[in-house]
C-alpha cells in the first residue's frame, strides 16, 4: 500500500489548527489545500482505492478540516492511479471474521461522518472520477454535488454481488438524484454503467479524457470557491431536505434562507453588484 504523506508546501493556507505549509500526514489519503480548494485524494492504489477501516477513520478527519477551515470553499474528491475507489475492503471484511459486524459498525460509522460533514458544509463538493467507482466507489460518486468522470471510467453498485448491502449514503443520494426505478435496477442488479451511461442517466455532470479528468474538476472547484460560498451552502440544505418538506414547509424554508443571505456580505455585493453592472466580488461570507 502506498501512503499519503504530502501537503502542498506551496499553498497559501492550511486548514485550522495548522500553521502555514504545515504538513497532514496520513497513511491511506492524501490532503491538501490551494487556492481555497480542499483536495482529497484516495491514496490505496495498490488496493484500487478500497475502502478500508483506516480509510474510513482519515476520511472522517480529512472531511472534519475542510469543513472547520474558513478557507475551505470547494472541495475536490479523487482516487490516486488508475482507479477512482473499486468497493470496501472485503479483506479487511474476512479477516475480522466473527467481528466484522462490530468492524464495519466502526467504518461506516467514520465513513458516514465524513460524508455527513462535507453534505452539511457550504463548500460544494465535486468528483473526479479518475477510473472504476465500484461499492463504495460508487457511493462516494453520489455523495459528491457534482462529478465529472474520466472516458474510462465505469460505476457499479456491486453490493449484492457480495452479500452485502449499500452505505456511503447511496440509499439516500441515488433515489432522490436518479429516481426510485433506476437506483433499485443498479442496486439489486448490479448493472455496470460506462461514462457515457452514466452521463446520461445523471450519475455524473461531465465527461472528459482521462488526462484531462482532474484538471477540470480542479477548475471547476476554483470557480466555484471564488463564488457566494453560504448562498452554495444554502442550495445544499435546501436540496438535500427537499424530499422530507411539504410544498409550504419548503418554501419557507427557500424564503428564510433567501433573505437570511440579503444580509450577508457576499448577499449584498451581488445585489449591488448585478444593479451596477459589474462582475461581483464575493469573499464566502
Amino acid at each position: 500500500m502506498e501512503c499519503g504523506k504530502r501537503i502542498d508546501s506551496n499553498a497559501p493556507v492550511m486548514a485550522r489548527g495548522h500553521r502555514w505549509g504545515e504538513p497532514m500526514n496520513f497513511e491511506t489519503l492524501i490532503y491538501e489545500v490551494v487556492d481555497n480548494v480542499a483536495t482529497i485524494t484516495l491514496n490505496r492504489p495498490d488496493a484500487a482505492n478500497a475502502m478500508s477501516p483506516a480509510c474510513a477513520k482519515e476520511f472522517a478527519e480529512v472531511a472534519l478540516e475542510a469543513d472547520d477551515a474558513d478557507d475551505v470553499r470547494a472541495v475536490v474528491l479523487t482516487g490516486a492511479g488508475k482507479m477512482f475507489c473499486a468497493g470496501g475492503d472485503l479483506g479487511a471484511f474476512a479477516h475480522a471474521g466473527t467481528g466484522a459486524r462490530k468492524l464495519l459498525m466502526q467504518m461506516t460509522g467514520d465513513l458516514h461522518l465524513g460524508l455527513s460533514r462535507l453534505a452539511r458544509g457550504n463548500a460544494p463538493v465535486i468528483g473526479a472520477i479518475n477510473g472504476t467507482a465500484a461499492g463504495a466507489g460508487f457511493s462516494l460518486v453520489m455523495a459528491c454535488d457534482l462529478a465529472i468522470a474520466a472516458e474510462s471510467a465505469v460505476f457499479t453498485m456491486a453490493y449484492t454481488n457480495a452479500g452485502l448491502s449499500p452505505d456511503g449514503s447511496s440509499t439516500y443520494h441515488m433515489p432522490r438524484k436518479l429516481g426510485d426505478r433506476r437506483a433499485r435496477e443498479l442496486m439489486l442488479t448490479n448493472r455496470v454503467l460506462k461514462a457515457q451511461e452514466a452521463l446520461d442517466w445523471g450519475v455524473v455532470n461531465q465527461v472528459v479524457p482521462d488526462a484531462e479528468v482532474l484538471e477540470v474538476a480542479t477548475e471547476l472547484a476554483k470557480k466555484l470557491a471564488r463564488g457566494p460560498t453560504l448562498a452554495y451552502g444554502a442550495v445544499k440544505t435546501l436540496l438535500n431536505g427537499s424530499f422530507d418538506q411539504t410544498l409550504e414547509s419548503q418554501m419557507e424554508l427557500e424564503a428564510r434562507a433567501i433573505a437570511d443571505l440579503s444580509a450577508t456580505a457576499d448577499g449584498q455585493e451581488g445585489i449591488h453588484s448585478f444593479l451596477e453592472k459589474r462582475k461581483p466580488k464575493f469573499i464566502g461570507a
